[in-house]
């Protein structure tokens, strides 16, 4: 019994220890690309969390919005994620990227709204 654990465990950690469960799909789409992708759906994303009304009056559906602009499918997209997602150092990766380009965007709106005082008079000019 012993030695049959053993072998199991044996198998076990080779079998974890392949490159990738998932097979790259037939369209891949570019590591750049995924990234703007992403990148875009977590503004859309943010905007109809806060205010649903500029997606509804111009009728935005976030999802078929970025199919347009990048001319995938949903299929496609979801067979590229999922295999990014089989590798959980690019995916990081990926998502890294969006999150600093996320801050960067944040830290140029955050200064361009703060009003400019004058150090003397404390005057907003």
């Amino acid at each position: 019994m012993k030695k049959i654990a053993i072998l199991f465990l044996i198998f076990s950690v080779f079998a974890s220890c392949q490159k990738s469960a998932i097979e790259k799909p037939d369209k891949l789409i570019e590591e750049d690309v995924m990234v703007n992708i992403i990148y875009d759906l977590a503004i859309l994303e943010a905007i109809k969390s806060q205010n649903l009304t500029p997606l509804e009056t111009h009728s935005i559906n976030p999802n078929d919005y970025i199919y347009k602009k990048y001319k995938i499918d949903s299929l496609q997209f979801a067979k590229n994620d999922k295999y990014y997602a089989s590798d959980i150092k690019k995916y990081k990766s990926i998502y890294d990227r969006v999150n600093k380009r996320m801050e960067e965007k944040l830290a140029v709106t955050d200064t361009t709204k703060k009003p400019k005082l004058d150090s003397e008079t404390q005057i907003v000019r």
